[in-house]
């Protein structure tokens, strides 16, 4: 029978990635960038807070700075920026709970009761990982997963593989429906999507 307990915190880490090289920002490293006064690190720190008894950030440069926020700086095991599942990867050997959440350091608007929601599907479902769906896609890199993947995902990399949605789909996974909310999925590529973000979260614009 499915159980539809909720984890408590300290059976949850969460994990911000943010170790990519973010070629679009002329390589600045886009979790340091300030959005609505403050960098989005923190917007993502605050958005994992309330679910999370343990916080990691994955990142690959400015380690110190990113040490200034108080929380461990993990740099993927894979070197050359590999892509997310590298930073996936760190986070499931680094982390102590059951599960692990994962959010991109650059959707400042992504909502906890999404995490929320990510986190009961993989309790109700039964599931190895949960992915949010906003409607129309599927965001991988905000997902809910089990930690004793880890083994299974350093052979998937070993292989030279790198797709997150065909990792995913060689486990029993789930699909979330956030189609009522699919505007928190928006994230910063550019500094017009930047200024656009800032905007929001200030109150201004959709």
């Amino acid at each position: 029978m499915a159980t539809t307990t909720m984890p408590a915190p300290d059976q949850v880490t969460g994990v911000i990635l943010a170790g990519g090289r973010a070629r679009r920002m002329a390589g600045r490293d886009k979790g340091l960038l300030e959005c609505a006064g403050r960098p989005l690190i923190a917007h993502a720190l605050d958005i994992l807070r309330p679910l999370c008894g343990r916080l990691l950030i994955n990142a690959n440069r400015s380690l110190e700075d990113y040490r200034d926020f108080d929380v461990p700086v993990i740099s993927d095991e894979v070197t050359g920026f590999q892509g997310p599942l590298a930073g996936i990867l760190t986070a499931l050997k680094a982390a102590d709970t059951p599960y692990l959440v994962v959010i991109p350091c650059d959707s400042p608007r992504l909502e906890t009761a999404t995490l929320t929601r990510l986190l009961r599907a993989l309790m109700e479902n039964q599931v190895d990982i949960a992915l949010a769906h906003d409607g129309e896609r599927l965001h991988p890199v905000v997902m809910a997963l089990r930690t004793g993947l880890a083994d299974d995902l350093a052979a998937y990399l070993n292989a030279g593989k790198r797709k997150v949605d065909r990792w995913v789909k060689r486990h029993a996974w789930s699909p979330v429906d956030c189609g009522d909310r699919p505007g928190q999925f928006a994230n910063i590529n550019t500094p017009e999507e930047l200024e656009a973000l800032a905007k929001q979260l200030n109150g201004h614009g959709a």
